[in-house]
């Protein structure tokens, strides 16, 4: 690869586009702006809107370490690694290893199955899958309990539609003032195209026809 031509090419076409730039209206710049701010907001809203239920991942496990899967649908959807801790009885027996881990899922809603699998750092490896059914706007909470002689899933009550986590208010909120602001630059884009575009037409025919003298006959009809 020749290096020290990329650079001149990389240079001259910023140069370009710096000129193509200056080349356009500031109006014109405006409203470039703005469209592409609506097209992030709607690609957020897209992004957020597919996933509007969540699955809440309580985990007890007696690992000192250990790493945790997580699969929806085949599709992996959260890794992470496990620690734990000796806990001691009454403040001053040793006792087992304990450790816990808390995390939230974001799903589709709809029924999936659900599939955890618990790695040692030893090397012992042990899965459990289930079905269930989420909920839009709605948080179901799956309480896993991970020990070396087993790996057990149940679901625990799911919380109601009308009482979302914090992460499912703030993504319905945001998902509407998402399409509220796009929709209104939309608009604005449209105005401003429908009030200036004539304008720009007729400006652009008389520099054409101030160039050519052909053109100027045809425009104004002699």
């Amino acid at each position: 690869m020749d290096v020290e031509g990329t650079a001149p090419n990389r240079a001259q076409l910023t140069q370009q586009a710096r000129e193509w730039l200056a080349r356009i209206p500031a109006k014109a710049q405006i409203v470039l702006g703005l469209f592409l701010v609506a097209a992030v907001l709607l690609a957020l809203h897209t992004v957020m809107a597919g996933k509007d239920a969540s699955l809440h991942l309580a985990l007890q496990h007696t690992f000192r370490s250990a790493d945790v899967s997580v699969w929806i649908d085949d599709d992996l959807a959260y890794s992470g690694k496990l620690k734990g801790s000796v806990k001691k009885k009454f403040g001053l027996i040793p006792g087992s290893v304990q450790g816990s881990l808390s995390e939230i899922v974001p799903v589709t809603a709809g029924i999936h199955q659900i599939r955890i699998r618990v790695v040692s750092d030893g090397g012992s490896s042990q899965q459990s899958s289930l079905s269930g059914d989420f909920v839009r706007n709605a948080v179901r909470e799956l309480s896993v309990s991970a020990r070396p002689s087993g790996l057990s899933l149940a679901w625990l009550a799911t919380d109601a539609a009308g009482s979302p986590s914090g992460q499912g208010w703030f993504a319905r909120y945001a998902n509407a003032l998402f399409l509220t602001i796009a929709g209104s630059i939309i608009s604005a884009i449209t105005g401003f195209a429908l009030r200036e575009l004539p304008g720009h037409i007729r400006a652009r025919q008389v520099e054409e026809a101030v160039e050519d003298p052909k053109v100027h006959s045809a425009v104004t009809g002699q």
